[in-house]
């Protein structure tokens, strides 16, 4: 699993490796049981201090996303199917949150920004097969 920290984004790094994290359950990524990789071999690649690492680690253990086991790596938690789908949700929610945002802010009708999103879903996007 490889994670992308972007300093400048003005989100927290913790916050960031918990999002990515969540992203990869929800996606298929990563599944109940997988290992995650050690706060050690994260934090030189990245450049980030262990204990942002751990933070992280620690609200997703916190949040039942992850499970620890003593002496082990840490694992994904178990996830049953409505748990899947809630977080699949969760995840398109904070992705639609800004354009949505910016529909409201430009006072573009909602029929029309509905049938746009209609339209780009249709549409493949790179690397994805019609």
């Amino acid at each position: 699993m490889l994670f992308h920290i972007d300093p400048g984004s003005g989100v927290p790094i913790f916050r960031q490796l918990m999002d990515q994290v969540k992203l990869s359950i929800a996606s298929g990524a990563l599944k109940s049981g997988d290992e995650l990789p050690s706060i050690r071999s994260l934090c030189v690649p990245l450049g980030v201090n262990p204990m942002t690492i751990s933070k992280a680690y620690n609200l997703l253990v916190h949040d039942g996303v992850l499970e620890r086991r003593p002496g082990l790596p840490l694992i994904v938690a178990a996830i049953d199917d409505d748990d899947l789908s809630d977080r699949r949700a969760e995840q398109v929610a904070l992705a639609l949150a800004e354009p949505a945002r910016l529909v409201r802010s430009l006072e573009f009708d909602r029929d029309q920004a509905l049938d746009l999103f209609r339209e780009l879903l249709k549409k493949p996007s790179d690397g994805e097969e019609n």
